[in-house]
């Protein structure tokens, strides 16, 4: 148990920056943003671009503007990295059939063959930043996170914990949190 001063302050040496909720997420991200970094520098635009590569080749890239509102890139920004990663052949943008304005963002086979590798590599960074856990509590923590990340994206959630500046707002996008809607965001 923590003691506390008179003013409601704990005693030093009680608690643990670690031990607090948004200190320590913002540790975790950072290690593990650290880590994906040094295992997908080689591709376009580094994590950002092992992302929108992982999204097109598991076939959940759909428009480059949702695509962009789902990874909390801005669009301009994200037109930019898809031209990079368009001239190293891993991906390809299709007008949409149902309204050519929309464009899809498509995985080539080269891109595929290169996000495998790059998988294993941001895997093995995983397993190393989760080695202190035993692989049930891995498995619970991965979980937990996934239900937590939809909760947090979900479109109903757009005004509510995003709006109170939570933390880091997905992969390679530090400090900003992206809701779905026309380029709102929170810093």
């Amino acid at each position: 148990m923590t003691t506390q001063r008179a003013n409601g302050a704990p005693e030093p040496g009680g608690a643990r920056l670690e031990d607090d909720f948004g200190i320590a997420i913002g540790m975790v991200f950072r290690a593990y943003a650290k880590a994906v970094e040094a295992a997908v520098g080689d591709i376009p635009s580094g994590p950002r671009g092992y992302f929108v590569l992982s999204a097109a080749v598991q076939g959940g890239a759909g428009s480059q503007r949702a695509l962009a509102e789902r990874l909390g890139v801005d669009r301009t920004v994200m037109t930019y990295l898809l031209d990079d990663l368009e001239r190293e052949g891993l991906v390809e943008r299709r007008p949409d059939p149902a309204d050519r304005r929309n464009r899809h963002v498509l995985a080539t086979e080269q891109g595929v063959e290169r996000w495998r590798r790059l998988h294993e590599r941001v895997s093995l960074a995983e397993r190393q930043l989760l080695e202190v856990l035993s692989e049930d509590a891995r498995e619970t923590f991965r979980a937990t996170l996934c239900k937590l990340a939809g909760h947090v994206n979900a479109p109903d959630q757009a005004g509510a914990a995003g709006d109170a500046g939570a933390g880091p707002g997905g992969p390679g996008e530090s400090g900003r949190v992206r809701r779905g809607g026309r380029g709102r965001s929170a810093t």
